[in-house]
């Protein structure tokens, strides 16, 4: 059986069809008919097959540690918050969402707290992720509305990608924007980024600017626009207002090309031409994500961006506008139900006394909300403070992924309430908890996301529920029924979630809300698992959705007319500093997701980058005697993090480094970047400033280094100061290291690993190895030797799949000699599994183009990701 969904990962949205057989998905590939991505899907979204089952799933209601009844479960959730609210009041209470989480689930959460709790503590973790880009939408368009779709990108004449790695983060557009590229050869890409990333490979210019200086380069556009004519006045004159005020602050911060190249650390020439090519043409979108909006500026990144295209008369139409693109598959769903801790639902503002009334009235309830509440920093804040007493976290990690990691973790533990409603057992966050609900994952959930282009889709649910789980809205109603309010949770199905979400988007809305699906409040439970993808508004005048806004001039603004921000470029809050002298750079990686909760799952998702990292440039590696894959120590007044160096040249510039975001305690000792990012927030949208941390780098001069493989993971954390786990098909491969020397290993091998039954040791070469064997299988095996000599392991994977180990393998089992597998090298790409070597023999075999590779290796033919990596080998 086919079932046609949505997958759970980027912003992007694509559709997937899964195969269904035996209560299993056994494949799943990309839906040829979902315009998002017309049938392509990258590494994460063709492996989701791999991450699903039971194992490491979080299955019963825990309570306190041991495993409860659901209606008991339910009962202490319940009787805990309204004893925290009796006698501490509303605000002592919060919820904590995700952008993993389906719309109807986070209309329910919304509804609950904000409708009937009467407390805005209801924040997300899309706070992280894309509210800056909403503060500047809502600042320059009077609402929270994306103006662009995917189509844009192929009608463009120029795109600039700002604060973006797509090639890895959102690989599907990337390579729509590729295939546009080829398509018409007139098309110029600019890519603005302080790294040289995968997505350069499509630039014809790359911006290397200097980190946090996003504002300075587009106000410093700004400037040039204005002074050399090329504005829009018409536009300006009819739909805008404030563009005095702009354009004189913007010439007088940045009178000429050469301040904002100094400005920027940028080369004048190069500088000149993208301003250039901005400014005498005329389809041009913004393509911008977390580098713009994890900034403390980042709300000011934003309406720089905008202020350009407003200048121009560049949005509202095909292929032109500013087009934030947001990471998780539902932040734009958790936003149109007011998800955030400064909003309403369906984009009523909680300062508004009319909303209010409104909202009040539409869901039968006399106190709603009417103020913000915590965002998410302030909010752990608070409960460390101990003005919040009890928090429900659903489907996220913030004890990875918030900022100041450590202080997270400490309030957690504090809290007298703390409660985790999620589908995996074993998270940092989890780890915390007093109650642990089960809710369903991927596969099993059924509802509605929206997607970055404002596109609705359906996720439909493949598979019944592992265990005991339940869906999140089913979670929170059945919660809300035990704390009085029962008539309004009395929900039987998803879809009549749905129906009251677009009802209340028209309600008293009359065209004065940009969001509205009223069109849909009507459907049955047919027509809603039959509904299709479609872009809103959806409404009596857009019965089929909406491609683009702002097409009439026509904004949300009191004015009816779009609104110019002054910006004033500041330095970051984080400087640099004698103690802590580099910049830190933070982002994803391309097989990866989040904190890894989901894509650790699965070994192939590994096979790209194995172990954290810390990318520096070579002049700062050589100066600080760091080598290349040597383990480095990153410091700063909050934490630490030890990491495997990667060793670049121009692509990343002195003084800054890059680390990746999705190490966790699960997998890996001291690789939690958000450990050392500072709580430093955006002052309108309260966006932590995640991209640009202040740290000090040193070498990290191991005693001993070695690598350890186990049947099953190791349950408790190993007692040497690094270690980073590699899932494998049938095993768990752990890299270690320490600075404390270890005088008798057989003994300490021993100690932690059990009985050996067969070592080898060198003194003279500091060198020892151990297996440990149960029954006739491999239980463990444990090799002391330095990172740069560890040989290819796939025959020691093997052996802990086979049930015995005979005397021959048993013989040459230290040796790791006896493998006839041969070793692929880095793999390149994962889609097909394709290593270096097998790519090296092929281009002098005569495979020296992208064409040739992909014929015969097929890599590069399926998400695109590891093109530019290819194109590298091949010398392009």
């Amino acid at each position: 059986m086919q079932t046609t969904t949505t997958c759970p990962y980027c912003g992007v949205g694509c559709g997937v069809k899964a195969e269904i057989a035996d209560d299993c998905v056994v494949a799943v590939k990309g839906n040829e008919e979902h315009p998002a991505n017309f049938g392509r899907l990258c590494v994460k979204g063709s492996s989701l097959n791999e991450v699903l089952g039971a194992e490491g799933r979080l299955l019963n209601p825990v309570v306190d540690g041991e495993i409860v009844e659901w209606d008991s479960a339910l009962e202490t959730v319940a009787e805990g918050f309204k004893r925290t609210i009796m006698e501490h009041g509303p605000d002592s209470v919060a919820f904590y969402l995700s952008g993993q989480l389906l719309t109807e689930d986070y209309y329910i959460a919304n509804k609950l707290m904000k409708g009937f709790v009467g407390t805005a503590n209801v924040d997300t973790n899309s706070r992280l992720c894309m509210s800056s880009a909403v503060a500047g939408y809502k600042r320059a368009f009077g609402a929270d509305a994306v103006p662009c779709c995917y189509e844009d990108l192929e009608l463009a004449e120029l795109i600039i990608i700002t604060g973006s790695n797509a090639a890895w983060n959102h690989p599907i557009l990337f390579q729509r924007m590729k295939a546009a590229k080829a398509k018409n050869p007139n098309l110029k890409i600019v890519v603005v980024d302080p790294r040289r990333t995968a997505t350069c490979d499509i630039a014809d210019l790359h911006i290397q600017l200097k980190a946090e200086t996003d504002s300075s380069l587009f106000t410093g556009l700004l400037s040039y626009l204005a002074r050399h004519d090329y504005l829009n006045y018409e536009y300006i004159a009819n739909f805008t207002e404030g563009f005095a005020d702009a354009r004189a602050n913007a010439e007088l911060t940045f009178p000429d090309v050469d301040s904002v190249a100094k400005a920027c650390d940028l080369p004048i020439m190069q500088l000149r031409t993208f301003f250039e090519w901005y400014a005498k043409t005329e389809k041009v979108v913004t393509f911008y994500s977390q580098g713009v909006n994890q900034s403390a500026s980042g709300t000011d990144n934003s309406n720089a961006i905008i202020n350009c295209h407003l200048a121009t008369g560049r949005l509202g139409k095909e292929g032109a506008g500013p087009f934030s693109i947001t990471g998780q598959p539902n932040a734009m769903g958790g936003r149109e139900v007011g998800g955030l801790a400064n909003q309403l639902a369906a984009h009523m503002e909680l300062n508004s006394p009319e909303a209010v009334d409104r909202v009040g009235r539409f869901w039968g309830s006399d106190n709603v909300a009417t103020s913000a509440g915590y965002k998410a920093v302030d909010l752990f804040e608070a409960i460390e403070e101990g003005k919040v007493k009890a928090i429900w976290i659903m489907g996220t990690n913030p004890a990875v992924s918030l900022p100041n990691a450590d202080q997270v973790v400490r309030s957690l533990k504090q809290c007298p309430l703390v409660v985790v409603s999620d589908c995996m057992a074993h998270t940092d966050t989890v780890a915390l908890a007093n109650v642990c609900l089960p809710a369903t994952g991927w596969s099993e959930k059924n509802g509605t996301v929206t997607n970055s282009e404002r596109r609705i889709s359906r996720q439909r649910s493949l598979l019944p529920p592992s265990g005991e789980a339940k869906p999140d809205w089913w979670i929170i109603s059945e919660v809300a029924k035990r704390m009085g309010y029962e008539q309004a949770f009395s929900y039987d199905h998803p879809y009549e979630i749905f129906k009251e979400h677009a009802e209340l988007s028209g309600f008293e809305n009359n065209g004065s809300r940009a969001f509205d699906i009223s069109q849909l409040q009507d459907l049955d439970l047919k027509s809603y698992d039959a509904l299709k993808p479609q872009q809103w508004p959806v409404t009596d005048a857009a019965p089929y959705g909406t491609a683009r806004l702002f097409a009439d001039g026509k904004f949300f603004t009191p004015s009816g007319k779009a609104q110019f921000i002054t910006v004033d470029p500041h330095d970051p809050l984080q400087q640099p500093c004698d103690e802590m002298p580099f910049v830190m750079n933070t982002g994803r990686i391309r097989d990866q997701w989040h904190t890894m909760t989901h894509t650790g799952r699965t070994s192939r998702l590994f096979q790209h980058r194995e172990e954290p990292f810390v990318e520096l440039n070579r002049e700062d590696a050589e100066k600080l005697n760091i080598k290349e894959s040597e383990l480095v120590k990153l410091k700063n007044i909050q934490a630490e993090y030890i990491g495997r160096a990667r060793i670049v040249d121009t692509d990343q510039r002195r003084g800054e480094i890059f680390v990746p975001m999705h190490w966790n305690k699960q997998f890996s000792a001291k690789a939690r970047m958000g450990a050392l990012v500072q709580p430093a927030v955006d002052p309108f949208s309260g966006q932590p400033e995640g991209k640009h941390a202040v740290v000090n780098v040193e070498p990290y001069n191991p005693a001993w280094e070695g690598w350890l493989i186990t049947r099953e993971p190791l349950d408790d954390a190993l007692p040497v100061e690094y270690w980073s786990r590699v899932p494998k098909e049938s095993a768990s491969l752990y890299y270690l290291a320490d600075s404390n020397k270890i005088e008798d290993m057989r003994s300490w091998c021993q100690e932690q690993f059990g009985e050996i039954d067969i070592w080898l040791e060198d003194a003279n070469q500091n060198s020892f190895r151990a297996a440990g064997l149960n029954g006739e299988q491999l239980e463990w095996a444990f090799f002391r030797m330095p990172y740069g000599q560890i040989p290819s392991t796939l025959w020691l994977e093997q052996l802990f799949a086979e049930t015995e180990v005979n005397m021959d393998q048993r013989r040459f089992l230290l040796s790791v000699t006896g493998c006839e597998l041969e070793d692929p090298g880095e793999i390149i790409c994962s889609c097909y599994q394709v290593g270096s070597h097998a790519i090296e023999d092929a281009i002098q075999q005569g495979c020296n183009s992208l064409d040739a590779l992909g014929n015969k290796l097929k890599c590069g033919t399926n998400c695109g990701s590891c093109i530019p990596e290819l194109n590298g080998m091949l010398g392009k």
